[in-house]
């Protein structure tokens, strides 16, 4: 199993698109086109009293604001602890003293590269945010049990968001 050949036929500013083949486990060759993605990481940010600090964020490609924990895409050389602490600064003014990994999805595995690392983000020290001029976010605080309840109820319906979320009630919640 390996990719034979590629081909980009799209280069943008945060993504390529390649035709690629591969070979598949039965030794035939297949045609695919990839998204090539340099990867991301986002981070739940845990407040002093336990609540959760989450964004509503206007996303083009939804046509909406979506509720969603904050992330940035990967710099080139940077790796997903700077990108994730950087993105909290920019998009919600926090600058956590402590990240704890909640390991990593792929946000669309059927035809994209793009692997987001996930963190829990504490002992967040206030700065100021630092929004591109595209970014149009507000911060919600919530609690866990509010939050699993947006998932439940279909409000957070962003994929990464759902699984910190998700990974980190099995692993963090009191019983």
């Amino acid at each position: 199993m390996s990719k034979l050949r590629e081909e980009i036929i799209y280069h943008g500013r945060i993504l390529d698109l390649a035709r690629e083949t591969h070979q598949m486990p039965n030794k035939k060759e297949s045609g695919f086109e990839i998204v090539q993605h340099p990867g991301g990481a986002a981070a739940l940010p845990v407040l002093p009293d336990g609540r959760l600090l989450l964004i509503r964020q206007f996303r083009p490609a939804a046509q909406d604001y979506i509720y969603e924990i904050p992330a940035g895409r990967l710099e080139p050389g940077e790796d997903a602890a700077m990108c994730v602490a950087r993105e909290l600064e920019e998009e919600v003014g926090y600058q956590p003293q402590h990240l704890e990994s909640l390991g990593y999805v792929y946000s669309s595995v059927g035809f994209c590269t793009e692997k987001i690392y996930l963190f829990i983000a504490s002992d967040l020290q206030q700065t100021q945010t630092a929004l591109e001029p595209d970014e149009f976010i507000e911060p919600h605080i919530v609690t866990l049990d509010k939050a699993l309840e947006m998932i439940s109820t279909g409000v957070i319906d962003d994929a990464k968001t759902q699984i910190a979320l998700l990974r980190y009630a099995i692993n963090h919640r009191k019983v």
